[in-house]
């Protein structure tokens, strides 16, 4: 496994984007003592929505694990935001929760919410390991299939 967070996001072909400005009335993270709490985010790329619609409905499992990932990006993007640029200060994925947009009758929440937990797992490593929510929802801003949000612990 490559030694830096940095050199395992490029490993896995991934350039992080700017963090992506809040939607609405609300702060892209909060810290408090050594942990960031970071607000939901939606599988954004170059300022819009990258997929739409519900699992179950038109948005195939493929898609939505991609979504996750997505989603799980813009989350590293924001946490690196809040460690001033320096990925090395994280010392754990605590906890993701996870929104999948959905028919009533779908019920693949947790294999779509994977998308980003197994990319917190091969990013972060054994500090990637993280308590989870995968919850199903009628809709989400933007018509977005999936949002997961995260907190994570920091070195001062």
């Amino acid at each position: 496994m490559p030694d830096t967070i940095e050199d395992r996001l490029s490993a896995e072909g991934i350039t992080l984007p700017d963090a992506p400005a809040p939607a609405a009335n609300y702060v892209p993270y909060v810290q408090t003592g050594n942990l960031v709490v970071i607000s939901g985010q939606l599988p954004m790329a170059d300022g819009a929505v990258k997929y739409t619609g519900l699992l179950g409905g038109g948005v195939s499992n493929e898609d939505g694990i991609a979504a996750a990932q997505l989603c799980a990006i813009n989350l590293i993007a924001q946490l690196k935001a809040a460690c001033g640029g320096d990925l090395s200060r994280v010392t754990r994925v605590v906890r993701l929760g996870g929104f999948v947009a959905s028919t009533p009758d779908y019920g693949q929440h947790p294999a779509i919410v994977n998308g980003a937990s197994d990319l917190m797992a091969a990013i972060f490593g054994e500090a990637g390991a993280h308590a989870r929510a995968a919850v199903g929802v009628a809709a989400l801003p933007f018509n977005a299939p999936v949002e997961v949000e995260g907190m994570f612990e920091i070195r001062p």
